[in-house]
């Protein structure tokens, strides 16, 4: 391809410097962009918006029209966020760049196979983009076939421009978002990952909003307990019905010189509304504790694992020599929904009144392990708990994995009544 002549026939029919389209001309062909959309470009930049007559451009599609059942189609969007990260495609490592377009009748999420240059901002003209989906909506999908080149007037659109966000707003799927959040927990531990044995990070992050939990799947050495930083370019996934963070080989982690306010309440809602949502990291709910269900009390964990296990055999490591521990498993009900609190071995004993070698010397004494479990039964069944912890749904329920919990101080009566209005709408 001789980049010159066609430098020097566009710069003659427009009446400009040969060097400056030879530039722009470069810079378009170097990010892919086919040879007539290049030259196309270069001529609405200089105000020859008839193109030269070359053939006419396919008419855009507005975002809201797109479906999984269109293909090949043209947009004229503004990017809103652009991530970056490495994935494994046909047995290879692939980097890919994706976020979301926008447009004035909504947004849509895109992948790009290749790097076309765009930032955040941009507004571009994309065309020959197939469509697929993912996560069940429509996604663009931009590869090799793909055009792009800069629209000629900003795109007006409602969505955020840029992938600032605070965590209570992030939601699976979410890509190329930055926070700026205090670390709050980090456990290094090994993974068998897809090039072998490989350290990751993982714990908690908090900012004025919520807590979620993170992975950085390529430890960054900022990232540490206590450490108020800004973490750019992070892709949210869902982890037990929650959003999760998590870091790439491109995401920074900056260090902040103020530390970040965080939050110390969870988000108050029914346990109706918190199974509605599908899973919660942080969730705070009041109930009535209606059973405490077999397999609380005084247990026996696998060394192996930590599962609970029965009569010397876990269902992964088969016959073990089992660890005592105490748990409670505790159906709690507000009327607006039941789930199962699994309340682990410091707060129960709390509750219980003794450790594990309080609880074994009671189940020899009266040569039953369940006398403990009786003991925790008298104690919470029928009372009114706060409870803070992680919910969990899946094919057997409903779990909340108890952080907190202790009496409720609020009106009962209040609280029934706040109940029914719950219940009837």
């Amino acid at each position: 391809m001789d980049v010159d002549t066609h430098a020097e026939e566009l710069a003659s029919a427009l009446g400009v410097d040969k060097q400056e389209v030879k530039a722009d001309l470069e810079s378009l062909l170097q990010y892919s962009v086919p040879l007539d959309e290049a030259k196309q470009s270069i001529r609405r930049k200089h105000g020859d918006g008839d193109g030269g007559g070359d053939a006419a451009k396919p008419e855009s599609v507005a975002l809201s029209e797109i479906t999984t059942g269109l293909n090949n189609v043209t947009v004229t969007v503004r990017v809103l966020t652009v991530g970056t990260r490495t994935i494994q495609y046909q047995g290879e490592e692939q980097t890919i760049r994706e976020g979301r377009f926008g447009d004035e009748t909504g947004t849509i999420s895109y992948t790009a196979w290749q790097d076309f240059g765009f930032e955040a901002g941009d507004s571009l003209v994309v065309g020959n983009a197939g469509v697929r989906e993912w996560e069940g909506n429509p996604e663009l999908n931009l590869g090799s076939s793909t055009s792009v080149a800069m629209a000629d007037e900003p795109v007006e659109t409602d969505a955020q421009i840029g992938g600032d966000s605070d965590l209570i707003d992030l939601s699976p799927g979410d890509r190329g978002r930055n926070i700026e959040v205090q670390i709050q927990e980090v456990d290094s531990r090994t993974i068998d990952g897809r090039n072998g044995e490989t350290e990751i990070l993982s714990g908690v992050v908090a900012d004025e909003t919520a807590r979620l939990p993170f992975t950085d799947w390529n430890p960054h050495p900022d990232v540490e307990p206590g450490a108020s930083v800004r973490i750019e370019d992070v892709y949210v996934r869902e982890y037990r019905g929650s959003p999760s963070i998590n870091l790439s080989e491109f995401s920074t982690v900056t260090p902040l010189a103020e530390p970040v306010a965080v939050t110390d309440s969870a988000p108050r809602l029914t346990l109706g509304e918190a199974v509605d949502s599908g899973g919660l990291f942080d969730v705070e709910v009041v109930g009535n504790v209606l059973e405490v269900r077999d397999g609380s009390g005084l247990i026996e964990r696998c060394p192996e694992c930590g599962r609970a296990i029965q009569n010397d055999q876990c269902r992964v490591h088969g016959a073990v020599d089992g660890e005592d521990d105490l748990r409670i498993k505790a159906i709690l009900d507000d009327g607006t929904a039941t789930v199962t609190a699994i309340i682990g071995a410091e707060l129960t004993e709390a509750i219980y009144g003794g450790d594990v070698a309080d609880a074994k010397e009671a189940a020899r004494d009266a040569m039953d392990k369940e006398v403990v479990a009786d003991t925790i039964r008298e104690e919470l069944v029928g009372g009114s708990y706060r409870v803070r912890g992680s919910l969990s749904i899946d094919e057997y329920g409903a779990n909340l994995t108890v952080e907190a919990f202790e009496p409720a101080d609020d009106d009962p009566a209040e609280r029934a009544a706040a109940v029914l209005r719950e219940v009837r709408g």
